[in-house]
């Protein structure tokens, strides 16, 4: 873990070590309480992510149990990497399963759009999607998180019966972080069939929240989306 930690040290940027812990709300009583952060940014993370390709999971676990928040999500990167390089279907399992065995340390919104689509959604395109509705009606706001959007794989394939029946199952939730998930995957099932997106907002726009219906009618016309947003 400390080559990654150097690696990534010389990327920071003090500037970014201030702002990050108000953007990840890492002070008290914030989502990302406690957090830690060296100041780097995605691109560069990615840049050590392709270089540290080698490491095991053995030593992937290491830095996914880091306190800094790039650590992590440098470890999730090489996660998706090894995922994306891999053509043995043991292997992306092994990783599937390791990376439903540390969701704890996918333990914020960042962490979790950028590495549950490329993994969790891409290795149940073709199988049974269970698990995504047990991950629905777990206590933690992340694993909630990584249901709805790994069905961002399904609905690139045409797929949107599981994100709709997710949506519905997280429908009132009480966090935004979950309102702005499931309406963002709800835009996304509008831009491939826009009947179905309105026909689920016919059944659920007067009870839905605000956050969520305002990300889900976001590239509707002016006129559709006054519609909606009168209750």
């Amino acid at each position: 873990m400390n080559a990654i930690f150097q690696q990534l040290q010389v990327y920071s940027n003090p500037e970014k070590v201030e702002f990050f812990p108000h953007f990840f709300k890492a002070g008290k009583g914030g989502y990302g309480e406690g957090d830690h952060f060296l100041g780097v940014v995605v691109p560069d993370i990615r840049k050590v992510a392709k270089q540290n390709l080698m490491l095991s999971l053995k030593e992937i676990e290491e830095i996914l149990q880091s306190e800094y928040h790039e650590c992590r999500l440098c470890a999730l990167m090489i996660l998706v990497e090894k995922f994306k390089k891999s053509h043995s279907k043991e292997e992306k399992k092994e990783i599937f399963d390791f990376y439903l065995s540390h969701t704890k340390y996918v333990n914020n919104w960042d962490l979790v759009d950028l590495s549950t689509r490329d993994i969790v959604g891409e290795f149940l395109a073709d199988k049974d999607r269970r698990i995504l509705y047990q991950l629905a009606e777990s206590h933690s706001l992340w694993e909630q998180r990584i249901s709805i959007i790994s069905s961002f794989v399904f609905i690139k394939r045409g797929e949107l019966e599981d994100t709709l029946a997710l949506s519905e199952k997280l429908l009132h939730h009480p966090h935004d972080l979950i309102h702005k998930a499931v309406g963002w995957m709800l835009r996304e099932v509008g831009k491939r069939d826009k009947k179905t997106l309105t026909d689920f907002l016919d059944k659920h726009h007067k009870t839905m929240p605000r956050t969520m219906l305002r990300y889900a009618i976001e590239k509707f016309p002016e006129e559709e989306r006054k519609f909606y947003l009168k209750k």
